[in-house]
């Protein structure tokens, strides 16, 4: 079956970057199309039968979207409805605050912007254009707090390393002073645990190091606190899976993000890829 991953989000949020780690992994990418020919150059390319696309990145730009903001969403129904292609969405979000430094910062116009619509007006434009296609995306990527390695790297993690079949379950560690994930379905508050923070001589390992693990693994709630997730996580995962979905985020978070839900999220992370494929990990705190 071939793979046709869609790359879409807002202006600025690193779709470039995206589509670029795509193509050195073997997709075949084509940047800017509008969303009214992705099924005439798809059909084309499954009639070829050329293994050359036989994994294929489209960016949209929402600019030509403008005004037929339903376009995308209606193509996007037809993709979903055909068992010839594997079609994943990849929406990259990023907070209005962060883009308005990087437009400010690059002195790049936003695309939207003109002289009688302003850089804010124009962002909150494209975030409200775009409302319905992130609702309808499979994986969303918010690269607020990411530089240009990390989302490579998360890209690598959670779409290059997903097989063709299944849904793709992560597992996302992160600390609540620095801001809750933007993108998640499931999100858990373990700042109730004990926190080897306040503890000197643990203070500075993360969840991933041995003093950590020991002692949190000595902890009646910790323990506590991952089977209640772990159960919760087994009894819905199959009730995504019926429904074709085909990523699905957890969240973990405490105080800093680099202990106790480091810790957790990689015992999660460990009990599901003992049964499942397509599992992966990322610590925001500590990458």
């Amino acid at each position: 079956m071939n793979r046709l991953t869609i790359v879409t989000g807002l202006s600025g949020s690193g779709k470039s970057v995206a589509l670029h780690t795509l193509e050195d992994e073997g997709f075949y990418c084509i940047d800017n199309l509008p969303s009214s020919m992705v099924m005439d150059l798809l059909n084309r390319v499954l009639a070829e039968k050329n293994e050359l696309f036989a994994k294929l990145a489209i960016g949209i730009d929402m600019r030509g979207e403008q005004n037929t903001p339903n376009e995308f969403l209606n193509v996007l129904k037809s993709l979903h409805a055909r068992e010839d292609v594997q079609t994943d969405v990849l929406f990259l979000d990023t907070s209005r605050s962060v883009l308005s430094t990087r437009f400010s910062e690059t002195r790049r116009r936003h695309p939207l912007s003109s002289v009688d619509v302003p850089l804010m007006t124009a962002i909150d434009n494209e975030i409200a254009l775009l409302s319905g296609v992130k609702h309808e995306a499979d994986l969303v990527i918010d690269t607020s707090l990411l530089n240009l390695h990390q989302l490579r790297s998360i890209i690598s993690t959670d779409v290059l390393s997903k097989s063709s079949a299944g849904l793709s379950l992560i597992f996302q560690s992160f600390g609540f002073k620095h801001g809750q994930p933007a993108s998640t379905d499931f999100m858990f508050d373990v700042r109730c645990l004990p926190n080897p923070y306040w503890e000197p001589e643990l203070r500075d390992y993360n969840g991933k190091e041995e003093p950590i693990i020991n002692f949190l693994g000595d902890q009646k709630p910790v323990q506590n606190m991952f089977g209640d997730i772990l159960h919760f996580i087994e009894r819905w995962l199959p009730i995504f899976e019926n429904e074709n979905r085909s990523y699905l985020t957890v969240s973990v978070g405490c105080t800093g993000g680099r202990h106790r839900s480091v810790y957790l999220c990689e015992l999660l992370a460990a009990h599901f890829s003992a049964k499942r494929e397509n599992v992966s990990i990322r610590h925001r705190e500590i990458n």
